[in-house]
C-alpha cells in the first residue's frame, strides 16, 4: 500500500484518532500515577472499557470521545483538511532517521525535501 492509498483509508484515520486517544489517556494515567482501575473509576466506565480503550480496541461515538477527553481536562479538536492538499504536502515531505550518537538512539524528524540542481 503507498503513503497515497493509506492516507485515502478510513482505517488510518480512525487509527490515528484512537492513537491520539490512547496517548492522552496514557499520558493522564502517568501524571495523576493511576493505574487502569483508578483510571476506570475516574473515568466512570469499567476497567474492561478501558482496556479496550488503551489496546485500540474500540471503535465508539464521538460523545463517548468527547466525554472521556472531558474527564481528563482535554477536548477534542477535529479538523477537515482538502485530501488533496493533505496527500500533496505529504509530497513534499519526508521523514529522515537521525543517529544520535551522544545518546545512542534514533530520533525521527520531519524535514522538507531538498531538491539539488
Amino acid at each position: 500500500m503507498t503513503r497515497e492509498e493509506l492516507l485515502q483509508s478510513e482505517e488510518y484515520w480512525l487509527t490515528s484518532i484512537q492513537t491520539d486517544l490512547f496517548n492522552e489517556l496514557h499520558s493522564y494515567m502517568e501524571t495523576h500515577n493511576l493505574n487502569r482501575t483508578q483510571l476506570a473509576a475516574h473515568l466512570g466506565v469499567s476497567k474492561g472499557y478501558v482496556t479496550q480503550v488503551l489496546s485500540g480496541d474500540f471503535d465508539h461515538r464521538l460523545s463517548k470521545l468527547i466525554e472521556l477527553s472531558l474527564a481528563i481536562g482535554k477536548v477534542p479538536v477535529l479538523q477537515f483538511k482538502n485530501l488533496a492538499e493533505v496527500l500533496q504536502k505529504e509530497k513534499q515531505t519526508k521523514f529522515t532517521i537521525l543517529f544520535n550518537k551522544s545518546f545512542n538512539s534514533f530520533n525521527t524528524e520531519k524535514t522538507p525535501t531538498l531538491k539539488i540542481a
